[in-house]
């Protein structure tokens, strides 16, 4: 039985699952799939916003099929396009997209929007971003328009059998709690106590995305935030991982375990599926070469120390060769680690997918 991570040969951030869905035969059309959170799976909706936070110009996507630029954070897929490559259908659509519409409705949607966070006050500095009281405003709009399409009995069961991803925390800390050395939230909690307060914040999305419709949820809290090429390069002194924000995410990963446990008790199913990403990281980090990486500190696109400061762009350092970096630019891995993540998520065992890894759900949800 695989026992560890490294095993199952994947790395990075806190996932939880949701997915619920009828019996799936032969021939029966994919389960669809809704997204919803920060850059880690935005897939362009960012595109269409009046905001500086964007992946929408050179060299961003240089490995996607059309090597150009898509709006993902990534030199080619994202975690959302490598679960849906895994579940057999093809790729959510930005909903900002006007391409989202007719039979590309049954698909699901992506609602994500890279700079936002569970607070509403963070990524203020990104201006117009989708934060999740909009994400969810928007799935509802998408609901009236499936039901338009297939009528409101249908659209239900779609909506009910679909696999939700949402995946939130990291820009909290990162870009809220620990932005300035006295940044107002640093002032008004301590870590451990601002910690809790998220906790309690994504308690009320958690419930109020239970009540839109969604049954099976990949729901995710943060990775080794202090590990990540940004953080190297502008806390580091030496290139290990800052203490601070390594703390923070160690406080705050069990706390969203167990609230996914309680809401599960709540409800009384395993709707919230959590994944400990810190675990899955640190092993990825600490021995990258098990993964075939040459380096987990240096980012593939940048500048400066650990090429992690400031944004990936045109006249950024590119390394020739992305399978070799665990990071493509100051905050998100590459297209191959991603890969890793995802056949974690899949096959990993207890301490990291909790309470079931994902083959385990859609065996289960097969038989519904």
């Amino acid at each position: 039985m695989i026992m560890r991570v490294e095993q199952v040969v994947m790395a990075t951030m806190v996932v939880s699952i949701v997915v619920f869905g009828p019996k799936r035969g032969e021939g029966a059309a994919p389960r669809a799939f809704f997204v919803f959170g920060d850059s880690l799976v935005d897939s362009g909706n960012n595109n269409y916003l009046p905001t500086t936070a964007r992946a929408d110009s050179r060299p961003y996507g240089i490995d996607y099929p059309t090597h150009r630029p898509t709006g993902r954070f990534s030199n080619g897929f994202n975690l959302p396009d490598i679960i849906s490559q895994r579940i057999g259908s093809e790729p959510t659509l930005p909903y900002l997209s006007p391409e989202l519409n007719g039979p590309k409705l049954l698909v699901g949607a992506n609602f994500a929007s890279a700079g936002i966070g569970i607070l509403n006050d963070t990524g203020v500095q990104f201006v117009r971003i989708l934060r999740m009281y909009e994400q969810f405003e928007l799935f509802e709009e998408y609901q009236e328009r499936l039901s338009a399409e297939v009528g409101s009995e249908r659209a239900k069961k779609i909506v009910n059998g679909a696999l939700v991803l949402i995946t939130l925390g990291g820009n909290d800390f990162v870009n809220n709690y620990f932005v300035t050395p006295f940044s107002p939230r640093s002032r008004q909690f301590t870590i451990s106590q601002f910690s809790r307060y998220l906790i309690s914040e994504y308690t009320k999305i958690l419930q109020r995305l239970y009540e839109l419709g969604a049954r099976r949820v990949l729901v995710s809290g943060t990775g080794p935030l202090g590990c990540v090429p940004s953080q190297l390069a502008s806390k580091s002194t030496n290139g290990d991982c800052v203490p601070e924000l390594q703390e923070a995410a160690q406080i705050y990963n069990p706390l969203l375990v167990q609230m996914t446990r309680d809401l599960n008790s709540q409800v009384g199913s395993d709707v919230f599926v959590a994944v400990n990403a810190f675990i899955m990281n640190m092993d990825f980090i600490t021995k990258p070469q098990t993964f075939g990486f040459v380096t987990s500190k240096v980012a593939c696109c940048g500048q400066g120390r650990y090429n992690g400061i400031g944004t990936c762009t045109s006249l950024s350092n590119l390394c020739p060769n992305r399978d070799i970096y665990a990071f493509w630019d100051a905050f998100h891995p590459t297209q191959r680690a991603l890969g890793f993540i995802v056949d974690a998520i899949f096959s990993g065992t207890n301490d990291v997918m909790s309470p079931m890894n994902l083959t385990t759900v859609m065996a289960l949800d097969s038989n519904i």
